[in-house]
């Protein structure tokens, strides 16, 4: 199994004729993801060819999921845009919504993810600012790269985009059964104690690797929930350790004030739950690698 995204997903990309998303949506097409549409009201009617493959474009999301049954919808459109096109999303009761888009305004995704939580509830959104998510063999929903790891028994949850390809790749003799990206934003529509939930559920996920970063409490929060509801083995890493105090590092939401949101105040939460947290990613991954060995 995987959480969220399977070989049964079918997928469609708003903003696919746009350079970022044409070239995403061959990705992930050469990945095997089904991607059965694109959305764009301008160029409704056409079909575009990618790499042999005749792909379909609908005037909108409601049309491509009447017409092809689509249950993810990846987001590729500018900043200025992005809050109506899940706003589209959700009126449409997409089940999953992807947002890929870098620098939308925070104000922006408060007003979508509450209109999501306040319009039938049904939408999950991962993103924005994420790389997306992969179930390695299945699908692959976002800019993940999917030839550097393997279908396996591990999940990912991460902020970062970059350490969740490093730890794909470190881990890839093991393999995974599904990464998500959520992305560094401070608000986010999917969190890590969301994924958690899930891969806690999800019969084939053995182990969870958990990658934070320094600000904000979400770490803290996930480990309070690791505590109460978490049976499988965690193993985290929070980037930041040698940030300077004061100073916002990076992703929007890694902000540190004090004590509060620093790498260490947040090891030491996790640690009390008894997560193994890794000082590096390669330090990280060889602590999931022992516990893996051992089971």
């Amino acid at each position: 199994m995987a959480i969220f995204l399977t070989e049964n997903s079918k997928v469609v990309v708003q903003g696919m004729t746009g350079s970022e998303g044409m070239k995403h949506t061959r990705r992930m097409l050469a990945s095997g993801t089904q991607i059965v549409g694109g959305v764009n009201p301008r160029k409704a009617g056409q079909q575009v060819d990618v790499d042999g493959t005749s792909v379909p474009v609908f005037g909108s999301v409601a049309d491509a999921m009447s017409e092809t049954g689509a249950n993810v919808s990846v987001v590729f459109v500018p900043p200025a845009f992005t809050k109506a096109a899940v706003v589209e999303a959700v009126d449409a009761g997409m089940p999953l919504v992807v947002v890929i888009t870098e620098g939308v305004p925070v104000h922006d995704t408060a007003e979508f993810f509450s209109y999501a939580q306040t319009h039938g509830g049904t939408t999950r959104i991962i993103g924005p600012n994420c790389p997306g998510l992969i179930s390695p063999g299945k699908s692959n929903a976002g800019i993940i790269p999917a030839d550097i790891t393997k279908s396996g028994t591990v999940g990912l949850v991460s902020k970062s985009g970059t350490l969740t390809y490093q730890m794909m790749f470190e881990l890839r003799d093991f393999g995974f059964t599904t990464c998500v990206g959520i992305g560094g934003d401070p608000i986010v529509g999917t969190t890590h104690i969301d994924c958690l939930e899930a891969f806690e559920n999800d019969p084939e996920t053995e182990a969870i690797v958990m990658i934070g970063e320094i600000g904000g409490d979400a770490e803290e929060r996930a480990a309070a929930y690791i505590k109460d509801n978490v049976s499988k083995p965690v193993v985290g890493y929070v980037a930041g350790f040698t940030a300077p105090e004061g100073k916002t590092m990076g992703h929007a939401g890694a902000i540190v004030s004090g004590s509060s949101g620093t790498a260490s105040a947040k090891k030491e939460a996790l640690e009390a739950v008894g997560v193994k947290v890794g000082k590096t990613p390669s330090e990280t991954a060889r602590l999931m690698r022992e516990i893996l060995d051992q089971s």
